[in-house]
């Protein structure tokens, strides 16, 4: 479970990072949602205890992606 999260989480931010391109930003309405089932998924594998070390990283990866994503869409007039 935990190296789902992790995988989830490099998925996000390279997500991300395409969604910062110019006229790319409205991937970001898409991948907020996606990284938050990454961060739940994290959540999951550090409660169970099975992949935590992995866990913690693909929930600090998601936390990270959201946060600029979040922060795109506010720049840019997408959340008010």
């Amino acid at each position: 479970m935990g190296m789902i999260s992790l995988i989830w989480g490099i998925l996000s931010l390279l997500w991300m990072l395409l969604a910062l391109v110019p006229l790319l930003g409205w991937g970001n309405w898409f991948m907020i949602p996606f990284a938050a089932v990454g961060a739940i998924l994290a959540i999951i594998a550090i409660a169970t205890g099975k992949g935590r070390v992995t866990g913690i990283i693909g929930l600090l990866l998601c936390i990270v992606a959201i946060g600029i994503g979040s922060l795109r869409l506010m720049l840019g007039g997408g959340i008010l």
